[in-house]
């Protein structure tokens, strides 16, 4: 079985992800593959610096992401460079992971963009993990990511009601992680 977790950012995508580890998933976590296939490929890193600019990498050449972000999510044009850069890498790599674990029980991609790279087509299930707006800013800041950055960031991705439409299952995760757990337990005991 292959199950996507997707949701807003600051939901709870990755905090639901870590559980159904702990029952068995092979995890396929898009957000480490897109810090790998920067910090891995060479020529993904020139052609970013080449958009982007200099100042994205720091004295020993290794990027520095705070910065990337601040430039790419600065508006859609800057988003949808980055995009178009990182993507094919990224995509390939979660196909090699989905090739690598294909005789697993179950495995889980969790991923912000899910949709909108339409891998909700090779999934068994779709999971929307989702959280109020100020639940979520607040779990951000506690990354040092601010409203702003945040704000940014979702744009880049379908708004809750878009997702909504794709999903088979939600789950509020406004309280407590131990409360998300809870529910993934009831919603993992009533699966077939």
């Amino acid at each position: 079985m292959i199950i996507g977790i997707t949701g807003l950012i600051g939901s709870g995508k990755s905090t639901a992800a870590s559980f159904l580890k702990t029952k068995g998933a092979k995890i396929i976590d898009a957000d480490k593959i897109g810090r790998d296939v920067v910090n891995n490929s060479k020529p993904l890193l020139n052609k970013l610096i080449k958009q982007f600019g200099k100042e994205i990498v720091n004295r020993s050449q290794k990027l520095n992401r705070k910065k990337l972000a601040e430039l790419a999510f600065k508006n859609k044009s800057s988003t949808n460079k980055l995009n178009k850069l990182v993507h094919p890498y990224l995509l390939k790599e979660i196909d090699n992971q989905l090739k690598k674990y294909k005789n697993s029980r179950c495995i889980v991609i969790d991923a912000a963009l899910l949709l909108n790279w339409k891998l909700d087509k090779i999934t068994d299930f779709v999971l929307i993990i989702h959280a109020g707006q100020e639940i979520r800013y607040k779990r951000l800041a506690k990354k040092n990511i601010n409203r702003a950055d945040t704000r940014a960031r979702e744009k880049a991705q379908l708004s809750y009601t878009q997702m909504k439409k794709k999903a088979d299952r939600v789950i509020l995760n406004n309280k407590t992680e131990s409360n998300l757990v809870k529910k993934l337990s009831h919603w993992l005991n009533s699966l077939p």
